[in-house]
Order: structure tokens, then sequence, then C-alpha cells
């Protein structure tokens, strides 16, 4: 893989991993596109740990305040003074995260017949033949986008304020089915490309009536311990195989620099695209290429090419 090749990923992985557009969408698309074909499965992971610390980066203090508030839970349990219905904000949101990553076991379910794991699916729908599937998941991450800004504007139109006499603009903190919808969210959007987990996550959150900076911001830190998980389990399959020793090290480096830099000025860019009520471009953006990737997969498909590249499918 060429260091332009690795650039050209890296800011696509920076800028789909937050942005509700899928990053596993567009890098199966900007690969089909620059004609990569060698196993990128371990540089699609590194890349995914450049965006991750831009997560940490953006989100230190929050982190920070979670552990602090996790390890005070702890000590709540240890001394029998632990009570679920006197957690604070934090405390909550430790819980919650907890309870979201519950969903994401099922990735390790057996598939019947197959000698496969749910998660090995990703893999293997992750592939340049597999481009019709990724445009179908593209306008369904548009739907859900849709379906959730629509949620949104709901709380608008049935005008309500809260026990301190604000105008009420949904929860602030999660309960345990709001956890699990939106952690089951995530379990699949795992699975499929074009399914955004920023995107189907946020929707999800919003139409648990949750308030959209916390449903954006639960949904990023969601995230954390979930690509952890997923580096860590790729990276012993990765050492198991072998595929480790013919890595080019230069260009995985520079991709994982150039996705944590984009990947920090997209958190920037999506907070401030949501606090200003401009998600309708990502509904229209996710449908379009969904359409556009849907189109050029059944044309590939007839005519047997890769049209970018002339390659046989």
């Amino acid at each position: 893989m060429s260091i332009f090749s690795a650039v050209i990923q890296g800011i696509v992985q920076g800028l789909t991993e937050f942005l509700p557009v899928s990053s596993s969408g567009h890098l199966l698309i900007s690969q089909h596109i620059l004609g990569v074909h060698e196993d990128n499965l371990f540089f699609n992971v590194m890349l995914h740990i450049g965006t991750l610390l831009a997560v940490l980066f953006v989100y230190y203090k929050s982190i920070f305040k979670l552990i602090k508030a996790f390890f005070e839970m702890i000590s709540d349990v240890f001394k029998k003074r632990f009570n679920i219905k006197d957690l604070n904000h934090e405390k909550n949101m430790v819980l919650m995260l907890i309870i979201g990553l519950i969903p994401l076991f099922l990735l390790f379910i057996p598939v019947p017949g197959s000698g496969m794991n749910i998660k090995d699916l990703a893999p293997e729908l992750a592939s340049e033949k597999n481009l019709l599937l990724v445009g179908m998941a593209l306008m369904v991450t548009s739907f859900m986008l849709k379906i959730g800004i629509n949620k949104r504007k709901s709380y608008k139109v049935n005008v309500a304020f809260d026990s301190d006499g604000n105008l009420w603009d949904g929860k602030k903190d999660l309960n345990v089915m709001d956890a699990l919808w939106v952690g089951f969210t995530q379990f699949v959007a795992a699975v499929f490309p074009g399914i955004s987990r920023s995107g189907s996550t946020l929707s999800t959150g919003l139409l648990r009536e949750i308030n959209k900076e916390t449903a954006l911001d639960y949904s990023f830190i969601l995230g954390v311990p979930a690509i952890i998980a997923a580096a860590a389990v790729e990276l012993k399959d990765a050492l198991k195989s072998g595929a480790l020793s013919n890595i080019d090290v230069i260009p995985v480096v520079v991709g994982m620099i150039v996705s944590a830099v984009v990947g920090f000025l997209s958190i920037k860019l999506f907070k401030w695209l949501l606090k200003t009520d401009k998600m309708m471009i990502f509904v229209v953006y996710t449908f379009v290429v969904g359409i556009l990737s849907v189109i050029i997969a059944i044309i590939e498909n007839i005519y047997g090419f890769n049209l970018f590249t002339g390659r046989p499918i």
C-alpha cells in the first residue's frame, strides 16, 4: 500500500468514523475506487485506533470523570452504600455505558453451519463484491437519521417543560432500556458496513427521547471500549494468522495519524452541526451515496469488472 493511499483512507476514516455516514462503508468504497485489494483488516483496525485517539482527546475531561465515578461506585458496593436510585449523572452514565456494551456480546454467537461467529461476518461483508450491500446499508442509515430528526422535531411541536420550568429538550440521563437499544444498534452497525455507528446510535437515542447532546456524547464514549475490544480481537486474529509479518509499517502509521487528526476535526464539526440542527445534510448525503453505490454495483455486476480500475469482479 502506498503512502498516498494510506493518507486518503486515513482522511476517509477520520471524517466518516464520527460523522453519521459510516466509516466502514466509505472505506470499502474508497478501497474499491483506489483498487486496494490486499488484506486490509489490520490497517482498518489501526485507522480505528487513530480515531479512538481523537475521541480520547476531545472527551478526556468527561472520560476522567467517568473513570473516577466508576471507582467510587466500586467503593460504594464494597461499603454497601450503592443505591441505583441515588446515582448522579456521571455514575448513571457509567452504569448505562456498561449496560450498553452487553449487546456486543452477540457478536460472539456462532453462525450455524459456517464455523464462524457473527463478528466474522463483518470482514466477509466488507469486500469488493458487496458494494451493492453497502449502498443499501447507506440508505438505511439515511432513513434512520431522518426518523431520528423527525422525532427531535416533535419535541418542539409538543412543547413541554421540565420540573424546573425550563423548556424540555429530552432526557439528560439514560435508563436501562435506552442503553440496551443504543447498544443493540451499535451491534448491528458493527456487522453491516454502510450502517453508521454514530448515526444509528444517535438516531436511536433521539427516538428514545434522549437529549441530543447527551445522546451524541453517549454514542461517542460508548464507542471507546467497543473500538478497543474490536482492535484487541482483530489483533489477536492477525497474530495467529501471521498477517502482521507482511505489514508495511510507514503507511500504517501515516494512516493512523491522519485519521486521528481528521477525526478530531470531524467530532467538532458533528457537534456543531447537531447543535445548529443541520443534520439533514447527512440524510441527503448518505441517500445519494447509497443510490450511486447501488447503481455502480449493478452496472459492474452486469459487465463483470470494476468501473474505476477495470479489474474483473
